[in-house]
Formats: C-alpha cells, sequence, structure tokens
C-alpha cells in the first residue's frame, strides 16, 4: 500500500511530468508509460536491487524531517522502462525530424527550381471555368491534366485526341498511348494520384481544387499543386479556394492570377416541391443518397410506367457511361435518371431539373466517425448546378425537393456562402515511413504510421489526412511476411474495405505475392468463379459490382508489380465483358428488385445497400463506427429509427403507387433482411420474435413483456430494495 502510494504521488508531480515531456512523453505516452510501470513494480515477485533500495528508502523515510530517498528518485528506473515500452524514445529526435511537415514546399526542389505561373479559374459548376483551363492545355506545346475521377481523366483524354492533340491516358489501373509505338505523348491525362512532380510540362490543369481540403484523398491536390513542374498551372474549383491556395503560394513565392466566372445559364429553386412521382416530367433527376432510396425510388417510377436511368457510385464507369448516354439520347425512351451524388462530377447529363429525395446523407467526418447530416453549400450547389447544362436542350438549369417541408431548408442551403477551404491534406511518403522503420525495425506499419502522426508537426495551413484505410489494411495483411515497400504498396491499393470480398482478394494476393508466386489469369478467374452470368437479384448484381472492383485493384497492383501480376491485358478483356453484365442488370434493375423481394421471406422485401434509407428529420446525429465498421449501440438505434421515420414519409408520396400497407411490410422486411445480413439477428430469432409479438397481441399486452421480465423487474425491484 505504502509503494502505490508513492508511485500515484510519482505520476502527479509537475515536476516528473515536465521531465518526460523533456524526453519525449507526451501526456498520452506518459499515462501509457506509467501504467506499465507501476503494475511492473506491483505484480513482479522480484525488481532490480537498485531499485528496490530506492523504493525501501522513499516508503522507510516517509514523514521524516530529512528523508534520503524522495519519489523523483523513481524517474531514472521510469525512464529506462519506458524505452523499453517506446522504443522510439531512444532516437525521438531523428523520429521528430522525420515526421516534420511544416514546410511541404521543400518537398518538390525541381518546382522551386523555376518560377510557375498560378492562375485560379474560380466559378460555380456550368460556368466555362474548366473549359477555358483545358483550352490553354491543348494549345501548349506540352500538358497534363488532373482530375478527381477516372471519368474526367478520360474525357479530357478523348477530346484532346480528338482535337489531333496526342494525349496519353494515366489512372491507377490503365494506360492509354496515343502512339502505336507506345512511345509517350507531350499531353497526358491523369487521375490526380498518378500525376509526375519531375516531369516537366509547359501547362498543368489540376481540376476541382477545392477537394485539397479532403479528409481522405487532400494529399493528392497538395502535392500537385506544390510539385508540378509546369510553366503555368491552371486550378479550376470553388472561389472558397482562392484564399488558401494564394497563401500555400506565398510560401513557394508564386502569385495568384485569379479568372472568376459567372454561370452559364440561369438556375431557379422553385417554390414547390414534386411531392409526388406523378408529377415527373422529361428530363428529371431524382438524386438519393443510399443505394435503398435508389432501388425503392427507381422501382416506383417504372410501377408508373415510365423509364428510368440509375447512376451511383460503385457501378463500373463504363456502366455509368452507358447509363448517361441512354439519359442523355432523345429518341431513347428514357427520360428520368435516378442517382446519387455521384453526378456531382464526371458525367455530362442533359438535366431539366434536379429533385433532392433527402437533404441529410452519411458522411465520414475527420476522426473516421460518421455523421449523418444536412449536405453542405458545397456538394447541393455542385448537385443543384447539373441542372440546365450549358449547351443541352435545357437553357435553364430548376432544383427542388420532394418533399414540401425539406424546400426551406434547401433553399437556405443553397443561399449560405460557401466556408472558405482552411486547409490542405498530407500524407506520409513511402521514403519517410522507411526512416522510421529504420529507427524501429520492431514496430508493426500500422504502429510506424501512428507514431508518425503523433509525432507530426504541421503547419496551421496543413493537416494530416485521415490514415484510418491505411491501418485497416496494414492490420489486415500485417501477419503476412513482406518487405516494407511492398506492404506500403499494399496498403495504399484503392479498395471499399466494406466489401469483404475485394478484402478478402487482396489479402490471397498479398498471401501468394509472399510467397513469389504469380498471380496468374487463370488463378483470378478460379477465384472470382469466371465466366459469370447476368445478375438475377440485387444481391448478385452487388456481387458483380465487386468482382469488377477486385479486376481493378489486379489492375492496379500490375502497374507496380509486373512480374507478379503479368496479365493485365486478359484480366482488362474480362473486365470489359463484366461491365457488359453488368449493365444488363442495371437495365434491369426493377425486375432484380422484384426478384430480390419475391426470394425473401413471406410478407417481406429484401432490399441489399451500404446504407439505411435517411430520415430527413434526423439531422445531426451521429454515428460512429470502429475501423472494421462494427456500429455502436447508437449507430445501431439510428439505423433502426431511420427507416421509420422515412416509411412515414413514403406513405404520403405513395398515392399512386404501392398500397400504405404493402409500404409498411416493405419497410419491415428491408429492416430484418438488413439486420439479419448484418448478423445482428438470426432467423431463430426472428421466427421467435415473430412467434412472441403475435402472442402479445392475442393477450392484449402488447408491449408488456412477458413472465420472465416481470420476474426481471422483480429481481431488480429486491435489488434496489437491498
Amino acid at each position: 500500500g505504502e509503494v502505490l502510494k508513492n508511485l500515484n504521488k510519482f505520476y502527479k508531480r509537475k515536476e516528473i511530468q515536465r521531465l518526460g515531456a523533456e524526453n519525449g512523453l507526451d501526456a498520452r505516452l506518459f499515462h501509457q508509460a506509467f501504467i506499465s510501470f507501476r503494475k511492473y513494480i506491483m505484480e513482479s515477485s522480484s525488481v532490480s536491487a537498485d531499485l528496490h533500495i530506492i523504493l525501501n528508502d522513499i516508503c522507510c523515510d516517509a514523514g521524516k524531517v530529512c528523508p534520503v530517498g524522495h519519489v523523483d528518485d523513481l524517474f531514472p528506473f521510469f525512464l529506462r522502462h519506458a524505452k523499453q515500452i517506446f522504443p522510439m524514445l531512444d532516437c525521438m529526435d531523428d523520429l521528430r525530424k522525420i515526421s516534420d511537415l511544416r514546410l511541404p514546399p521543400n518537398w518538390y526542389p525541381d518546382a522551386r527550381a523555376i518560377q510557375r505561373k498560378i492562375i485560379f479559374h474560380a466559378g460555380p459548376t456550368n460556368s466555362g471555368k474548366t473549359y477555358h483551363a483545358i483550352q490553354r492545355f491543348l494549345s501548349a506545346k506540352s500538358g497534363i491534366y488532373c482530375g478527381p475521377l477516372k471519368l474526367l481523366a478520360h474525357e479530357i483524354f478523348q477530346k484532346t485526341n480528338d482535337a489531333n492533340v496526342p494525349c496519353d491516358l494515366v489512372t491507377g489501373e490503365e494506360r492509354v498511348y496515343a502512339n502505336e509505338d507506345a512511345r509517350q505523348a507531350p499531353h497526358i491525362a491523369c487521375t490526380i494520384e498518378m500525376c509526375s512532380t519531375n516531369t516537366p510540362y509547359e501547362v498543368a490543369v489540376i481540376d476541382e481544387i477545392q477537394m485539397i481540403r479532403d479528409p481522405a484523398r487532400g494529399w493528392a491536390w497538395t502535392r500537385a499543386l506544390l510539385g508540378l513542374c509546369a510553366e503555368e498551372i491552371h486550378v479550376c474549383g470553388e472561389a472558397a479556394a482562392i484564399d488558401l491556395v494564394t497563401e500555400l503560394m506565398y510560401t513557394t513565392g508564386e502569385e495568384v492570377e485569379v479568372r472568376n466566372y459567372k454561370r452559364l445559364t440561369p438556375l431557379a429553386v422553385l417554390d414547390y416541391a414534386l411531392e409526388s412521382l406523378d408529377n415527373l416530367r422529361p428530363g428529371d433527376c431524382i438524386v438519393c443518397f443510399s443505394k435503398n432510396d435508389i432501388y425503392s425510388v427507381s422501382r416506383q417510377i417504372e410501377a408508373r410506367g415510365l423509364e428510368c436511368a440509375v447512376i451511383y457510385g460503385s457501378l463500373p464507369p463504363g456502366t455509368k457511361l452507358e447509363q448517361a448516354k441512354k439519359f442523355n439520347d432523345p429518341d431513347d425512351p428514357c427520360k428520368i435518371l435516378v442517382a446519387t451524388d455521384a453526378i456531382g462530377m464526371g458525367l455530362n447529363l442533359c438535366i431539366r431539373r434536379i429533385i433532392f429525395n433527402s437533404i441529410v446523407k452519411p458522411t465520414i467526418n475527420e476522426k473516421g466517425e460518421k455523421e449523418i447530416d444536412s449536405i453542405p453549400t458545397s456538394q447541393a450547389l455542385q448537385i443543384a448546378g447539373r441542372a440546365g447544362r450549358f449547351g443541352s436542350s435545357f437553357q435553364q438549369g430548376e432544383v427542388t425537393t420532394m418533399y414540401r417541408e425539406d424546400l426551406v431548408q434547401l433553399k437556405e442551403i443553397l443561399s449560405e456562402a460557401v466556408p472558405p477551404v482552411k486547409a490542405a491534406g498530407l500524407h506520409p511518403t513511402p521514403e519517410q515511413i522507411e526512416m522510421f522503420a529504420y529507427h524501429l525495425p520492431d514496430a508493426t506499419l500500422s504502429n510506424l504510421i501512428d507514431i508518425f502522426v503523433s509525432l507530426s508537426q504541421v503547419d496551421g495551413m496543413y493537416f494530416v489526412c485521415n490514415i484510418d484505410d491505411f491501418k485497416f489494411l496494414a492490420d489486415m495483411i500485417q501477419h503476412i511476411p513482406l518487405n516494407l515497400r511492398s506492404r506500403y504498396v499494399f496498403c495504399t491499393a484503392p479498395l471499399n474495405r466494406k466489401e469483404p470480398f475485394v478484402c478478402t482478394t487482396l489479402l490471397k494476393f498479398a498471401r501468394q505475392f509472399s510467397r513469389n508466386e504469380p498471380l496468374t489469369f487463370d488463378w483470378l478467374c478460379r477465384h472470382t468463379k469466371w465466366p459469370l452470368a447476368a445478375p438475377k437479384n440485387i444481391k448478385e448484381l452487388v456481387h458483380l459490382e465487386a468482382v469488377h472492383d477486385v479486376f481493378d485493384l489486379y489492375l492496379w497492383l500490375s502497374y507496380r508489380f509486373m512480374d507478379m501480376f503479368p496479365d493485365a491485358a486478359l484480366v482488362r478483356d474480362i473486365q470489359k465483358k463484366l461491365d457488359d453484365i453488368i449493365q444488363i442488370g442495371v437495365r434491369n434493375i426493377t425486375k432484380l428488385i422484384r426478384a430480390s423481394q419475391s426470394a425473401a421471406a413471406p410478407g417481406t422485401a429484401e432490399v441489399v445497400a451500404e446504407d439505411f434509407p435517411l430520415s430527413r428529420t434526423k439531422k445531426d446525429a451521429r454515428v460512429t463506427s470502429d475501423r472494421h465498421g462494427a456500429k455502436s449501440p447508437e449507430a445501431l438505434s439510428i439505423a433502426v429509427e431511420a427507416p421509420a421515420l422515412r416509411r412515414a414519409k413514403n406513405v404520403r408520396v405513395s398515392r399512386s403507387g404501392m398500397r400504405q400497407e404493402d409500404l409498411k411490410s416493405y419497410g419491415r422486411g428491408s429492416l430484418a433482411n438488413r439486420l439479419l445480413r448484418e448478423g445482428l439477428l438470426t432467423q431463430e430469432m426472428l421466427r421467435q420474435l415473430e412467434s412472441e409479438w403475435q402472442d402479445q397481441h392475442r393477450n392484449g399486452r402488447y408491449g408488456s413483456g412477458s413472465k420472465r421480465d416481470d420476474q426481471h423487474s422483480s429481481n431488480e425491484t429486491g435489488k434496489k430494495r437491498k
């Protein structure tokens, strides 16, 4: 007891905490080290002789006027123990220098060696800002276009070659050369992560610069802005990013010329909501923020005898383009589009009116938490701006909501000023992690990243991007023997960690790679069970989308480990065939939904989706998940409540669609099947719940509980009396 009391006294002394900080122990590390040190002393059968003598002096001299021992004498032993559990303390100065992120411009000496001219093309969607930047790109002797999406890079690649300017396409999964002999063309269209900071160009175009604030991908825009070796850099995006870009360029000694653009066609916010799908007109686009809503709305539209196109994020690029072409074709009977916010960029669409089915959506904040909140002004303007595209058959755009009560809030959102972009993202480089590993050879990659982020110092204009996806993959493949550089590459692979099939495939790729066994075309076909048939229900369609992602993953790795992933050409061929199969499924999506429902239990309807349908009234709710996707109890309660709130709204708008009774059972089915799918409910539990619910109704005791509940309540009362 005396030892424990003195240890706690040692922990609380400010002088000790200050000494700890001087030796690299911040408050978090100091606390963890002390807990371990205390446990070592209290639970060890014996301690070293010198520590034993110090503890004896402290305890025996307690209360004396001139004690021989003092708790401060424990510090050398504490520090020695701390260095055993935190090896980086021995090389803290070196690690701090490596993780010093306060001067990112200095990382790009080639760019600093030239005087670059920065031109910011600022304006809203459909203002022609990117068009003017691309015109300069086309007239240059050499140039690079950096876009956020494969679709955008592909569009510029096509336009540039159509203008008789040879241009290559470079994405994470694809290289297409303009020259038949595979010589590099002077112009390149690429996704922003793939841009080279070593190759000199006359002109560079960085599109959607406001994404420099993106919690996950912002680092790529920072790298391009600071590192591209181009005489002229044309930056396109929202005016909200002007101040940050100007400040960043001030640190490099480069001035920014701003060119402002206004919208080319008028955009009107209507004074009335759609309220019923009976009021749809040709050229309408209903924007949903979950797959469940996409499925529900598209089925209700086709139940009215109307044809609709469907676009959402996880569809392959080819399928998105095919659906966009179908919607844009004046001779095609398909005149309605149902889409997620994936239409915000990357697709040219002839939309007359944007209709927000909901004005709340799930987002991931900088802490990796899932939040449900109103859509931000920036995104609302970008989506609404897709209506009335310049040069389309609709020279004026319109925007409204599905429900009357949402319209007032949408008008408020659209009228607000877009908040300025405050900071640019950064991400540790492979070289920095390798230097960390040299000093900490026994640390895992996930631990190295954690230590890097905890020690990193950033200027106020920067932030360290969210690395949860990286750490998730690092933990997943930690047991597989790989060298650090290969391990790092596998952890940066672009995949959706919510897709178990894709994650499992990456694990198998890494395991076979570690055995130095090439991943052949035959192996991949066996793993994915290729060839695959057209989907018969939604579940099969979702699986086909996952297989398409697996092919993307193979192609991405094939450009980084060509010898180990040798069959890229064959995989690309079957990926195109798979795209065609998925297109068939999407064209018949309502049939797939009906098949899914008929395959579900009687009286239920199965809807497979990533997100639950969102209640528009459930604002500012937060859903927290751990990094493996397991939801907290709060998340589960919101997941259960939100569909019910949405169903109440749906009843009102389905006057000529499904009957109320049908809609209620539809809603119950989607919840039950989702809980079954997530493993939170078994078929046996479902039958038991149904039986209990029926018994309670027969006995007139709905909600009163069973005899066991009464007994439990009685026991609780007894405990309180005691």
